[in-house]
């Protein structure tokens, strides 16, 4: 003890007490705050890639599935559906997708990577509702000249069975064909465009 009653002692172990408290502290406060600069896993998750498998999807027919919140569609598509292509080119606003959002893969008369099966975001490019899917031929609704296509019910937007606009639409561009590859014949991975990892 010093001549003025203070011990000297007692007050080297507050004041490192106090300073392991405050930087316990301090490092309690900056981990959750360091933690909030990286996504989640949900919102990892909600980018992640999708593996889907289109083995049970039948010729004519369509399948849903979901990435990144988003409808994905998925056709079987028929010989006739193929043919039926060509026949509506005259009508389309874009037919050969030079403005449209899809990857190199798909850019071709078919916009898809096998021309049997089709991948689109079933959002319409107005204002993002889903259209429906039409496949049957000349119904009452859509007139005698409808191959099958998609229809957006908000707008009145249509698409032929390759998602191409037709031409005086309120929808501005074909529905986008998001990046995706076949793993094998029956499953494809809807995420990541081929050649990428």
């Amino acid at each position: 003890m010093s001549n003025d009653g203070v011990n000297v002692g007692r007050r080297r172990f507050l004041v490192a007490a106090t300073s392991v408290v405050g930087a316990a502290g301090a490092v309690g406060a900056a981990v959750p705050f360091v933690g909030s600069w990286f996504p989640s896993a949900k919102a990892k998750a909600a980018g992640a890639p999708v593996k889907i498998n289109i083995a049970k999807v039948e010729p004519g027919q369509q399948m849903i599935a979901e990435w990144r919140g988003q409808p994905v569609f998925i056709v079987r598509r028929t010989e006739e559906i193929l043919s039926n292509l060509k026949k509506v080119e005259g009508q389309l606003a874009d037919p050969n997708s030079a403005q449209s959002d899809q990857p190199e893969n798909a850019k071709n008369e078919y916009r898809s990577i096998k021309p049997e099966i089709l991948v689109l975001v079933g959002l319409c490019t107005h204002l993002g509702c889903s259209p429906t899917f039409r496949p049957e031929v000349a119904p009452v609704d859509l007139g005698k000249d409808w191959v099958g296509g998609y229809f957006c019910p908000c707008h009145g937007s249509h698409y032929d069975l390759a998602g191409r606009v037709y031409k005086s639409q309120p929808a501005p561009l074909n529905l986008p064909v998001p990046p995706y590859q076949y793993l094998d014949d029956s499953t494809i991975l809807v995420g990541v465009a081929e050649g990428e990892a």
